[in-house]
């Protein structure tokens, strides 16, 4: 299944893409995509209510926005230098161990929303990269039954502002979480739909120029060991995400670096997952 969420910001509604094109509102059968949903068994529960509703469901038009697929998510989890070549072009080893950090979960728009460089930033970049949704509660589980844990995939744009991660101290949350930093979707993808996750292609674009051009065949950790890792050190939520790192070609890698500015298009998408597309626009207040 591919689960979407549409509507305005605020008042999205659920819904699932069939027939690889048409959408359709699900909101009879749940009231969304959220923990509650993934916790009780709503994915298998969808598939059979859709095995005799999906006709008769209402359509959605195509004009009608996309919010992110998954709502109340309790926590993003990110996975720092995943590909051998990001490192590389950022003048970092290779970790030996995965490197984890938080983003905060104010920063999800939905996949087409505005990107908004945040006030006083000169180095807000890009980052295409693979999102794992947990489905049900994880902890302390272990490689072999890891993808036991896992709903699905989405795109995940994980906007970063490179002054703010790398050169204000701390952390690098404070360059990840700014607002509209964390576009998801289109669509949530459940693990059925994609053959080999370990194989996709991921891509991004700037006013239509290649920057990012990769393959999650080229993962340090991959997503059973990232998801066993992880639930090591917290427990792993229905409805958690989990970004699992981003290939070669962020703006921080080119010589001079290369950042957002208003009025850029970012247009980025992952095989099997679709297409999202941000116009960047200044921050005003």
């Amino acid at each position: 299944m591919k689960l979407i969420r549409f509507g305005n910001p605020g008042a999205e509604k659920p819904g699932v893409i069939i027939n690889k094109k048409t959408k359709v509102d699900v909101s009879e059968f749940t009231n969304d995509f959220n923990p509650e949903f993934f916790s009780s068994g709503g994915l298998e529960k969808l598939g059979k209510w859709l095995g005799t509703s999906a006709d008769s469901a209402p359509k959605v038009a195509d004009r009608v926005r996309l919010g992110p697929p998954v709502t109340d998510t309790g926590k993003i989890v990110c996975v720092g230098l995943n590909y051998a070549d990001h490192a590389k072009e950022g003048g970092m080893d290779i970790p030996a161990e995965p490197i984890l950090f938080f983003k905060a979960t104010s920063a999800i728009v939905g996949p087409n929303d505005d990107m908004v460089i945040p006030k006083n930033s000169k180095k807000s970049d890009w980052e295409v990269e693979l999102a794992v949704v947990i489905g049900k509660k994880a902890s302390y589980v272990s490689e072999k039954e890891a993808m036991d844990y896992v709903a699905g995939y989405c795109i995940h744009n994980d906007y970063s502002e490179r002054e703010f991660q790398l050169e204000r101290g701390g952390q690098w949350v404070k360059g990840k979480s700014c607002d509209t930093f964390a576009p998801i979707g289109p669509f949530v993808a459940t693990k059925d739909e994609i053959k080999d996750v370990d194989n996709l292609r991921l891509w991004l674009k700037v006013n239509g120029e290649m920057k990012q051009d990769g393959s999650t065949a080229d993962f340090i950790f991959k997503i059973p060991f990232l998801v066993s890792y992880i639930s090591q050190y917290m427990t792993l939520h229905p409805g958690d995400i989990i970004s699992t790192g981003t290939p070669a070609g962020v703006g921080l890698g080119f010589s001079p670096p290369q950042y957002l500015k208003p009025g850029d298009e970012v247009e980025l998408g992952i095989d099997g997952l679709g297409v999202s597309k941000q116009t960047v626009r200044a921050y005003e207040g």
